[in-house]
């Protein structure tokens, strides 16, 4: 415990403390809402980190910064909370959620941009691996299924085998744009809704069966779009997930706008069981370019 005062015997520390509980940031954007040189901000992470009170988890060439979540060092922090009550750290946690909006615009955008081309952009990513036929021989027949991420919609149109309604959830105008030309004319009930997926724009219990398909990498934060899909779920209902496993491709991160270089399949695995998910399968398979993704089929508990 002296280490833990030791480490936030420093005034540049103890904000950094109180900013990297709230929010997952990498230098650049610590620099940024610190407004202070990262060779300082660096210093300062190094031993908060090496205390215990921070971790760092690296993805690719980047590396994040966020409290530590369970132990000895988080009992720790969840005592002095109290503490952090003060104007000037309430302004970090501001500055800081600025700049998770604009992670979360830049993604936005990212989309809405590539929107015309992105089906062909996921063909060329998968080619000839059939990833649609592993999902829908795990769905079951439902009364509303939701495609959380559902882009330009290409999988709704297989939910029609499943489905008597399905609701389709995106944050890019363009993409849910494209998705209602591809089922203009079409006598099936599709519902299509432009919303975050941390923050879903559906009512609790809404579903009875819900799909993320490769979208968990595009989140800032992963977790709360696992937490936000268990919300809108019917207890004892079918629940997919299918991501990317861990890789060093830092290429997908321009070509297709990933913030996550793939997961460790024990990481989703701990989400969707906090979440109340039970894991029935969790199944990985390779696809081109050397890259592997897993499917996670799970129930709402």
């Amino acid at each position: 415990m002296i280490d833990y005062f030791k480490a936030l015997s420093d005034t540049t520390r103890f904000r950094l403390l109180n900013l990297l509980m709230h929010y997952e940031l990498n230098v650049n954007e610590i620099t940024a809402v610190m407004d202070m040189g990262q060779p300082r901000i660096s210093r300062h992470l190094k031993i908060l980190t090496d205390s215990g009170l921070l971790s760092s988890r690296r993805d690719g060439l980047w590396v994040f910064y966020s409290g530590v979540k369970e132990g000895d060092a988080r009992r720790f922090i969840d005592a002095i909370t109290y503490l952090f009550a003060s104007p000037p750290l309430s302004a970090d946690i501001a500055r800081g959620l600025k700049v998770i909006e604009a992670r979360t615009a830049e993604t936005r955008n990212f989309f809405n941009g590539i929107a015309d081309a992105w089906d062909a952009k996921k063909s060329d990513l998968f080619r000839e691996f059939d990833i649609a036929g592993k999902i829908i021989e795990r769905v079951p027949r439902c009364t509303v299924a939701a495609d959380l991420g559902c882009g330009t919609g290409d999988f709704l149109q297989f939910l029609k085998q499943r489905a008597d309604r399905s609701i389709g959830v995106d944050n890019s105008p363009r993409m849910l744009e494209m998705a209602r030309q591809r089922f203009s004319g079409d006598g099936f009930s599709i519902d299509l809704r432009l919303g975050e997926m941390e923050h879903l724009p559906m009512s609790d219990g809404e579903a009875d069966f819900a799909l993320m398909n490769m979208v968990l990498h595009h989140l800032v934060a992963p977790e709360k779009g696992i937490r936000e899909a268990a919300r809108v779920m019917k207890k004892k209902s079918t629940f997919i997930v299918v991501e990317f496993e861990k890789h060093a491709s830092e290429a997908l991160r321009s070509d297709h706008g990933d913030r996550w270089l793939g997961f460790d399949a024990s990481q989703i695995t701990r989400w969707l069981r906090d979440a109340e998910f039970s894991i029935r399968d969790s199944v990985p398979f390779p696809i081109p370019g050397g890259l592997s993704i897993r499917l996670y089929h799970s129930e709402r508990e």
